[in-house]
């Protein structure tokens, strides 16, 4: 019997972390602005949304990646006060390092004065994506 305890520890404590994992994947946090920190048309090559802007940082062999750009580029052909901006991670390192981008696929949610006010690592739900886009005044 006690052969088989620290097996079932780390069988326990696996699937914990798997749970949490893919619980956390795609859901989407609200951030605390960075002070002093703002996007710009300048640092992410193209305009803002005239109310909101979300962000997608992608790597070219990531399936998750084409899920995401596929999903937010169809949710802003309805919507003519938000932008789709898909920035490629490996390209924009430094972007990556100073916006804190830990993984692929993350969309940062801008608001029209480019405060990040919102992200999702991984594939959000529609439902999720909208909900937060409704946040965005």
């Amino acid at each position: 019997m006690k052969t088989y305890l620290p097996l079932a520890i780390v069988l326990v404590l696996a699937s914990a972390y798997g749970f949490w994992w893919k619980l956390s994947r795609g859901a989407i946090r609200s951030n605390k602005a960075i002070p002093g920190h703002r996007l710009t048309a300048e640092t992410l090559g193209e305009g803002l949304g005239s109310r909101a802007t979300m962000v997608q940082f992608s790597s070219a062999f990531c399936a998750p990646c084409r899920a995401t750009h596929s999903l937010l580029s169809q949710m802003v052909l309805a919507m003519n006060d938000v932008k789709h901006i898909h920035i490629d991670a490996e390209s924009h390192l430094e972007l990556v390092r100073q916006l804190d981008i830990r993984s692929t696929p993350t969309t940062l949610f801008v608001n029209k004065d480019g405060i990040e006010v919102g992200r999702a690592a991984g594939t959000p739900k529609r439902e999720q994506v909208l909900a937060a886009l409704e946040n965005i005044r």
